[in-house]
């Protein structure tokens, strides 16, 4: 925090103190909170100077009055918390003094459907302006296991699904192989849309979309996740060393495991390849296979 942030700082918490309110965040860990606490009329007030005595502006009784330039401070209940702001409670997070909550923050116990609902009708980066549909994932919203790949194509973009052209079509053949059905899975990719001519997306790009893919990925709440290809692998587990070193070996990632194979579209290119992404295929039916 710069010098003038601090002074600003310094400044409100030293008019407040004038108010007579010296505490703003109380964690008390353990704490369980069993009633709502109802929310008083905020009242803006205009900021006293320091030799201005605050009692003089003291709102009415019932009241609760914040100054801090022309801006309340935000008040959230349990009862009536704002869209995208965990409801007060036991697990609540405070905010900072100078951020408002983000739209892609994450809920306690959200559903595919909300994160949807969440990204919207993205041009959050410079894919939104070469699409034609945004491949948000597809499959069993409670699967044991996940699969990510790098964007969409052309035949998913036309589409909006994820892995529907030869690439999907050998997806759905491995997964086959391994005893499953597609429905019995679920399917996602690194970036919601489709960037030009197919190229990896780039790092800004990523780091736009991959928090609702991480929300996806919490949601569901798979056994294992499965990165197809580099840029998935990079993504989830920042594992720098080649695809062709890592393939097939588990990793931890937040609280469950992930194994990086080749992306199908790599096996389609080089087909001798397959006999790994088989071997791979085994490994992962074995993982489910076996006690939790």
């Amino acid at each position: 925090m710069d010098e003038k942030q601090c002074r600003k700082v310094a400044d409100m918490l030293e008019f407040y103190q004038d108010l007579g309110i010296d505490e703003f965040y109380v964690r008390r860990s353990g704490a369980t909170r069993t009633a709502t606490v109802p929310v008083q009329p905020v009242t803006v007030i205009p900021a006293p100077s320091r030799n201005s005595a605050p009692k003089e502006n003291a709102p009415a009784p019932g009241q609760s009055s914040v100054a801090f330039g022309k801006r309340p401070f935000p008040h959230y209940t349990s009862a009536a918390a704002p869209q995208g702001v965990a409801a007060a409670g036991p697990t609540a997070q405070s905010m900072s003094l100078f951020e408002s909550p983000s739209p892609t923050t994450t809920r306690q116990n959200e559903t595919l459907e909300q994160i949807r609902e969440d990204l919207g009708d993205c041009h959050r980066c410079r894919l939104a302006a070469g699409r034609h549909t945004i491949v948000f994932g597809q499959g069993n919203p409670h699967a044991e296991l996940v699969f990510v790949g790098e964007g969409p194509g052309a035949d998913e973009d036309a589409q909006g699904l994820p892995f529907v052209g030869r690439a999907g079509r050998l997806l759905n053949r491995m997964i086959e192989l391994a005893g499953m059905k597609r429905e019995d899975v679920y399917i996602c990719n690194v970036v919601k849309c489709r960037p030009p001519n197919n190229r990896t997306p780039l790092p800004d790009e990523i780091e736009v979309c991959s928090p609702f893919l991480l929300r996806q990925i919490r949601t569901i709440k798979p056994r294992l996740v499965c990165c197809l290809g580099a840029p998935a692998v990079k993504t989830l587990l920042g594992v720098k060393e080649g695809i062709t070193k890592i393939r097939g070996q588990l990793y931890d990632f937040q609280g469950t495991k992930a194994l990086p194979t080749f992306h199908p579209a790599y096996v389609l290119r080089n087909p001798r390849e397959e006999k790994i992404l088989r071997e791979d295929f085994q490994t992962i039916v074995e993982f489910l296979k076996s006690p939790r």
